[in-house]
């Protein structure tokens, strides 16, 4: 199966042939940002880049720039990759002139440039992080146009549109064109069901396991206490021998003593319910009558 990181190497891996396709593709990389830079730790993110800024003819200067702020130990800084363009390079794009086949490229940029991806055990979970409230707004705006529901919450002064739901993910993979993050997560679905069902049957098969333990020992106690008041040799022979047959097989469930009756499994039931029932009777018969109480004569 193939991991998060491994989507934004598929996406990367698409080259848009149409100009258009490469100039909205370019404009997602940097929608929201400050200015005309793609900022990432994503070395294909930053290949693509520059790749479709060199097919646009626009300029473009590629840098190192520590994650971390200045004072933090040098070693365990991870450094960013930056692609600046030059301003006004890029171009106004515009979503509602756009047509199809620009506003996938637009939202695969956006993706490569914005997005995190985890797989979980209860599925998977999409952010898109941007700066400026106004950027994930518009941004959420678009994606339901596309289908695609999304939220917005507020994290360390970011703003994060999120997409949690198993279809809405699926759709977004369609759109961009990451076919196979799309069959993996897919195949996680599908695993995740199998296992959720086949969990449900063991803990059903186990509660009726449970059940059926219980009723057999219910049954065996009152084939006891019938047989110790003389009662159980007084019932007729198809009742004796259902107790035999409980008695031979005292582990096994009520298929498995209907079998050895020849009779239904319905049948079995009545017979050695009605064993259960007999054997309270007569332990209702046996206590002794409830004592009255005596009230005084008034003088």
């Amino acid at each position: 199966m193939v991991v998060a990181s491994e989507i934004k190497g598929e996406l990367a891996r698409i080259q848009p042939a149409r100009a258009c396709c490469q100039r909205a593709e370019l404009a997602g990389l940097v929608y929201g940002a400050d200015d005309a830079a793609v900022i990432t730790l994503d070395h294909a993110t930053a290949r693509i880049a520059v790749h479709l800024a060199a097919a646009l003819g626009i300029p473009a200067d590629s840098s190192h720039h520590p994650a971390l702020p200045p004072g933090r130990r040098r070693q365990a800084a991870r450094h960013h990759l930056r692609v600046a363009f030059g301003a006004g390079e890029v171009g106004e794009w515009s979503w509602a002139n756009a047509e199809a086949h620009d506003r996938r490229a637009f939202l695969r940029g956006v993706l490569l440039g914005h997005a995190s991806i985890s797989f979980t055990a209860h599925g998977a979970h999409l952010e898109l992080v941007f700066g400026a409230a106004m950027a994930a707004g518009q941004l959420r705006a678009w994606l339901a146009e596309t289908g695609i529901g999304t939220h917005i919450a507020r994290r360390r002064r970011r703003h994060v549109v999120y997409v949690k739901g198993q279809e809405e993910i699926a759709t977004l993979l369609r759109v961009t064109g990451a076919n196979r993050g799309l069959l993996d997560l897919e195949s996680r679905r599908v695993g995740r069901d199998v296992r959720n069902r086949l969990n449900r049957l063991l803990n059903a098969e186990e509660a009726n396991l449970a059940r059926s333990v219980a009723a057999a020992d219910r049954q065996l106690q009152a084939i006891d206490r019938l047989e110790a008041g003389g009662e159980l040799a007084r019932l007729p022979p198809a009742l004796r021998e259902a107790a035999a047959r409980r008695r031979q097989h005292p582990d096994a469930a009520l298929e498995a003593v209907a079998a050895a009756l020849g009779v239904s499994r319905s049948a079995a039931n009545h017979r050695l319910r009605r064993l259960v029932e007999l054997a309270e009777d007569g332990e209702r018969e046996a206590l002794p009558p409830p004592r009255r109480r005596m009230r005084g004569r008034s003088a």
